[in-house]
């Protein structure tokens, strides 16, 4: 754990730190096993930086006076995106439209239940990235050589607009399906 008062340089570090797992996570994936796995990916991408990495938030938080999910429904939270995870298993993967939609419903759901106190949108963009993957689709919604990918994504995520999510997870599908 890095122990770092100043924000500038702890800034710094993080994206580092951050930037260096995930190019392992990249090569290595840690397999979904359900919701749960949010814990295993934050607490991987984080291990470095934060103590608490892979611990749920304790206290109720929002970002622009919008709230995310409750602490105390924690458990619902996380039961529901279990349920959408068993559902998206079992999509044909050539379905790309339904694939689409049920990851934007996923990303949503994670997105709101933002279980950490730092860190949740990394975590959900590699939670994504790995589902996707079980269809056998790459699925990089923060590319670094592409920032307008990267804005739809946050618009559609603060919004909570599926629609908008799904859209874009479709679009990044098919680009990357030979097939079509």
């Amino acid at each position: 754990m890095k122990d770092i008062s100043d924000r500038n340089l702890l800034t710094v570090v993080e994206s580092f730190e951050v930037s260096r797992r995930l190019v392992e996570l990249s090569k290595n994936h840690i397999p979904i096993e359900g919701s749960k796995t949010l814990l295993d990916i934050h607490k991987y991408i984080f291990q470095d930086i934060y103590q608490w990495a892979g611990e749920k938030r304790t206290v109720n938080i929002s970002k622009q006076d919008n709230p995310f999910f409750p602490i105390t429904s924690f458990d619902t939270g996380f039961s529901h995106i279990d349920t959408l995870i068993r559902d998206y298993r079992k999509l044909d993967a050539t379905d790309i439209p339904a694939v689409s939609h049920t990851l934007a419903v996923i990303l949503d759901s994670i997105n709101y239940l933002h279980p950490f106190r730092e860190g949740n949108g990394r975590t959900q963009r590699e939670f994504l990235r790995v589902l996707a993957l079980e269809k056998g689709y790459p699925l990089d919604l923060s590319p670094s050589d592409n920032e307008n990918i990267y804005k739809r994504y946050m618009s559609g995520t603060i919004d909570g607009d599926i629609e908008k999510l799904t859209k874009l997870i479709q679009e990044l599908l098919i680009e990357s399906d030979g097939t079509n």
